[in-house]
């Protein structure tokens, strides 16, 4: 026959000794609660998604200012990025994430004349430009390049005035360069609205 379980002591009825093992005890118990949601939460932000907030007008007018971005993580952890993505990297000698569109892929040809993009010798279908952003004399060429097995060319959709791979001070990524994939503007709750 089993025992029956003895009432649990209140904590005014338990000896000092008592108290000291079961103050331990919750404390041991609160630090390793705390500590797992601690590696959960860094593992998410690692590894599947993380909020991002936009800072300045380079993705103008597919991201604007201050705008709170949702960024997936595991899309490059199991796939390859492609033509097109608006993507969050890291540019040499910097720890800022940026926020750009990935334009140019390994091994493309890539030229701009007269501020269109031309990949392959095709000039680049943009539709997410905005006319007046860009069609700046000073940045609105380039001449040929091949880009490498591991060169990623990016740009901003606000091309008169984005600091990206046309500058010899960013020039082309390497694929552990880029860090997400741009999904979706949350905030504010009215512009609420997925990347494309």
């Amino acid at each position: 026959m089993a025992k029956p379980k003895q009432p649990k002591k209140k904590f005014s009825e338990m000896t000092p000794e008592e108290k000291k093992k079961m103050i331990i005890k919750e404390t041991i118990s609160w630090i390793l609660t705390l500590g797992a949601a601690v590696l959960i939460a860094l593992f998410i932000r690692g590894f599947v998604f993380e909020p991002v907030i936009v800072d300045g007008s380079s993705m103008l007018d597919t991201l604007h200012d201050r705008e709170l971005m949702f960024v997936t993580k595991f899309d490059y952890i199991f796939g390859e990025p492609e033509r097109g993505d608006v993507i969050i990297c890291k540019y040499p000698e910097s720890t800022k994430n940026y926020v750009k569109r990935l334009v140019g892929m390994p091994g493309d040809l890539i030229a701009i004349k007269d501020n269109i993009v031309y990949i392959n010798g095709e000039p680049l279908d943009e539709t997410y430009l905005t006319a007046e952003r860009n069609d700046s004399p000073f940045y609105g060429n380039m001449d040929e390049r091949q880009l490498g097995e591991d060169e990623y060319f990016v740009m901003g959709d606000n091309r008169d005035n984005s600091r990206d791979s046309r500058s010899s001070s960013v020039d082309t990524l390497t694929r552990n360069q880029i860090k997400g994939h741009v999904r979706f503007v949350f905030f504010p709750f009215d512009s609420m609205r997925a990347i494309e």
